[in-house]
């Protein structure tokens, strides 16, 4: 089958869950509504703040707060995208009228990828906008030094989040165990080892910790973080490389 042919059997698979429609629409709404919530708040405090968290006030990155429940939504949506072949028996459908496996696993991640770096954007735009409207004089602009590079970089920041999901998925093949693995790692695991001082070193290069780095124009006064953000990107696009082969070499290895 043709590359092209594939690609449109991959859209044409996406589209037509209902579940991968609504994940995607609701890190949509998750996103945007708790920036909002805490753009509204962070401005309603901004005078009992103290001196050095005022130099630190980042407006921008206070707008993408919603991002760790969005991610939430990409991480289910990413899993899905890939075992959802798996749990119903389809992958021996497909693997049967896709025999070659590279073919079939680009063909899925570039179409799933593409998706969710148009959502991801639409939904960094949105948030930012209205986080901005929500701040009122304490708001930054899109034209501001570093503004717009962090709202590009958080749709980014989404569609990698989704991308490593699907290596971890195809890797694993059940959906269960791979949220099972990936809800802990990003709300606690990730949390935890980057809010202990023993670990924060550590922390701060996994993926979620290291990308987010992208959506931050101001930097706090007492980050030590020894890389900038494209350097977050780019650790947070190792780590989705990593799991991405990975994925693809127990896919040619196992059967279907």
């Amino acid at each position: 089958m043709a590359a092209i042919q594939v690609v449109r059997s991959e859209w044409t698979k996406i589209r037509s869950v209902a579940s991968t429609v609504w994940t995607l629409s609701l890190a949509v709404v998750v996103t945007v509504a708790l920036g909002m919530l805490i753009s509204a708040l962070s401005k309603n405090q901004f005078d009992d703040m103290s001196r050095n968290d005022r130099l630190s006030f980042d407006p921008t990155f206070i707008s993408f707060a919603g991002m760790s429940l969005g991610q939430l939504a990409m991480i289910v949506f990413g899993v899905l995208v890939v075992s959802n072949e798996y749990s119903t028996g389809m992958i021996r459908t497909s693997l049967a009228a896709v025999p070659q496996r590279a073919t079939f696993l680009v063909s899925k991640i570039v179409v799933a990828a593409g998706l969710a770096l148009a959502v991801g954007l639409v939904t960094s735009f949105v948030a930012f906008f209205l986080g901005q409207a929500m701040l009122g004089e304490h708001k930054a602009s899109i034209g501001d030094p570093g503004v717009l590079r962090a709202v590009i970089g958080g749709g980014i920041y989404m569609a990698l989040i989704a991308m490593f999901s699907m290596g971890v998925a195809a890797m694993l093949r059940s959906p269960m165990l791979s949220l099972g693995i990936l809800m802990p790692f990003f709300f606690l695991i990730s949390n935890i080892l980057g809010n202990v001082p023993a670990t924060k070193k550590i922390g701060r290069f996994l993926p979620d910790q290291a990308g987010s780095k992208i959506m931050q124009v101001v930097t706090p006064l007492d980050d030590d973080t020894p890389y900038g953000p494209w350097g977050g990107l780019g650790i947070m696009a190792l780590w989705v490389a990593v799991a991405l082969i990975g994925g693809y070499v127990l896919l040619r290895k196992r059967d279907a």
